[in-house]
């Protein structure tokens, strides 16, 4: 039975070096580093997957690395920004803490953001990120790395996209379960009806055309239950006519993508576990108790592990650093 999506899953990005982004969100960030996987549509590229202790849907930006390929370029139908949501009275740390890792961060304009105070800043392959002041807190923050409790990231805020058609868009983000909030020149958001990672911002503005690559995003996942509501959801698309791929057995989760008439690449995603995968209450490797630092493969890969391993480019995960204070 269908019914409304309470917000994002997960976000994707396509970045170079996988050390350089592993010290970044790992890092700088202080997220988890939850799994170390491979693409399952190129398993000689990695996929790693960043989010709260656990990695509840909802908190989870994942990346695939591909250092040799051209930089991408941000346009349309794409997503400008990932928003992470961060503590009330955290920027002028968070702010600190970036300057002294050689990253700069802007303000962002509360104007034009429908009140919103954060900062805005970019991964080292150019994919711009920001941190937004939430009031709504992640029930379990990534506490043993770097970055002290009462500071750390409390998962996705949301996504700004710029889609070629941004009624079509809104149309079927309606259909999603979100609902119009708020307008502010060529900014519109739509909220969806969760506790978390609910904000979608659309941009009506000029753009060039979306060129993936590293410093890009690739799409934006919104939750659903389980298998049996992505059949559903499949159905609907489908008679829409909308360009919609089968369900796929993501191994963490069950998804399927869909292009809606705005163009943007849209997954959703099972909060639900698949029954072949490692079961967990979130996305979080747990046979791990720090960050992820083995290599996930599913079964159907481990017959060509050693070949996988040997392609793959070696890096130790998130640079360690001293304990910041408390």
């Amino acid at each position: 039975m269908l019914s409304d999506t309470p917000g994002l899953h997960h976000v994707t990005g396509i970045v170079g070096d996988a050390g350089a982004h592993a010290d970044f969100y790992g890092g700088a960030l202080g997220l988890r580093l939850l799994r170390r996987t491979v693409n399952y549509e190129d398993r000689l590229q990695y996929h790693l997957y960043f989010g709260d202790a656990t990695g509840s849907p909802g908190s989870v930006f994942t990346v695939f690395p591909d250092p040799n390929a051209d930089p991408g370029r941000t346009g349309k139908p794409g997503y400008e920004a990932v928003a992470f949501a961060v503590p009330p009275n955290s920027l002028g740390y968070w702010r600190d803490r970036l300057a002294d890792r050689g990253v700069e961060a802007g303000p962002l304009d509360p104007d034009a953001r429908f009140g919103d105070r954060g900062l805005t800043l970019a991964d080292p392959s150019g994919t711009r990120v920001e941190l937004v002041v939430t009031e709504t807190a992640d029930p379990d923050p990534w506490t043993d790395g770097p970055v002290p409790a009462e500071r750390a990231i409390r998962g996705l805020r949301g996504v700004t996209a710029l889609p070629a058609d941004p009624y079509g868009t809104a149309s079927m983000l309606e259909t999603l379960g979100f609902e119009y909030e708020a307008e502010s020149g060529d900014r519109v958001r739509y909220r969806a009806p969760g506790d978390r990672a609910t904000a979608v911002d659309l941009l009506d503005r000029d753009a060039a055309y979306l060129r993936e690559g590293p410093g890009t995003l690739h799409h934006a996942a919104v939750r659903v239950a389980d298998r049996e509501t992505l059949l559903d959801w499949h159905a609907l698309f489908r008679e829409r006519g909308y360009d919609v791929s089968r369900v796929k057995d993501r191994h963490f989760f069950h998804s399927l993508y869909v292009r809606g008439p705005g163009g943007l690449l849209v997954e959703l995603a099972t909060e639900a576990p698949t029954p072949d995968g490692p079961l967990g209450p979130g996305l979080a490797d747990p046979e791990s108790t720090g960050h992820a630092t083995d290599l996930y493969l599913p079964p159907r890969f481990e017959a060509d592990r050693e070949l996988i391993e040997s392609q793959l480019p070696a890096f130790d995960g998130p640079a360690s650093e001293p304990e910041c204070p408390r």
